[in-house]
């Protein structure tokens, strides 16, 4: 092989770094196609993950071995009856959350993009506006709603003579877990159901479809991959949420509030590294699904309008 065929077979086959390193970033651009430029747009990316990701779980998982009962501590959420119980009750409020948003955004969603009326910028904004505050005033504004001092019970007590509070408990949680989801589902909602195509639902209807029959198989469809990615969204930050619970009430059993617990009250760094990491591999398992399921939707053609 001459020495003109070796240099072109060298331009024709990139080396392993610069290969592996181009399907990180994309194809590379004229000027930035070297291996040290892409490792150094990299450097950034690779300390961020290994500051704020590897190293703490590292630590926390470090925690857990050292613990009197060393790796069988893992197990402790399943062996343990207060632990099993506070993570049935917290995947169980997560799911209800997700699912009365998803519901809640999906209805409000389509009608405020298919219809035009005074108020609608307001009312888009006053469903948003929950993005601003953090967990703790979320859990205040519950307290004001359904607290012993709140609207709710001084409308009931004026009524029946008989105050009705759940604020402090699981029912509480739940609306606070809502009011706080429901800006992250509904401009996901939005954005997909301004992509759907008019036309496609006036052909079914045209061919003798029923409503239901549209929704089912044009509309759903079409708000199927920003309901999917909005719901694991929403589910995972109703499981890990803890500001909210932490104002209403310390003795709320959702796991949160565990590892919270049995850190600073009970010193148990062991079970609370454990409780933790068995919670972020629950969280992160469902966000790999979800986004497994989207691409699979992606590449198949089924992802509807959206």
């Amino acid at each position: 092989m001459s020495s003109v065929e070796h240099i072109k077979e060298g331009r024709s086959r990139p080396s392993f770094p610069l290969s592996l390193l181009s399907r990180v970033f994309g194809r590379a651009t004229p000027g930035a196609g070297s291996p040290a430029i892409l490792a150094l747009l990299m450097l950034p990316g690779l300390i961020i993950v290994a500051a704020f990701f590897i190293l703490p779980m590292a630590l926390v998982a470090m925690r857990v071995a050292d613990g009197p009962d060393g790796l069988a501590t893992y197990f402790v959420i399943l062996t343990n009856e207060r632990y099993l119980a506070s993570l049935i009750q917290t995947l169980v409020m997560s799911a209800g959350v997700t699912v009365t948003a998803l519901i809640l955004c999906g209805i409000c969603g389509l009608f405020l993009v298919r219809n035009r009326f005074a108020g609608r910028n307001v009312i888009t904004a006053l469903l948003t506006l929950p993005l601003s505050f953090p967990g703790t005033v979320v859990g205040f504004m519950v307290i004001m709603l359904a607290g012993r001092q709140g609207v709710i019970g001084s409308v009931t007590d004026a009524l029946w003579g008989e105050k009705i509070v759940f604020a402090y408990e699981i029912t509480g949680l739940f609306v606070g877990y809502l009011y706080f989801s429901i800006p992250r589902v509904i401009l996901a909602v939005m954005a997909s159901a301004e992509k759907l195509d008019p036309q496609l639902e006036e052909a079914a209807r045209s061919l003798g479809a029923p409503t239901w029959r549209v929704v089912r198989d044009v509309i759903l469809p079409g708000l199927l991959p920003g309901l999917v990615s909005s719901g694991a969204i929403c589910f995972a930050t109703a499981m890990g949420a803890f500001g909210t619970a932490f104002t209403l009430a310390t003795d709320i059993d959702v796991l949160p509030m565990v590892i919270y617990t049995e850190f600073t009250r009970n010193a148990n760094i062991a079970v609370a590294a454990a409780l933790s990491i068995a919670l972020g591999a629950m969280t992160w398992a469902v966000l790999a699904a979800v986004r497994i399921f989207v691409g699979n939707g992606a590449t198949s053609g089924t992802g509807g309008g959206a």
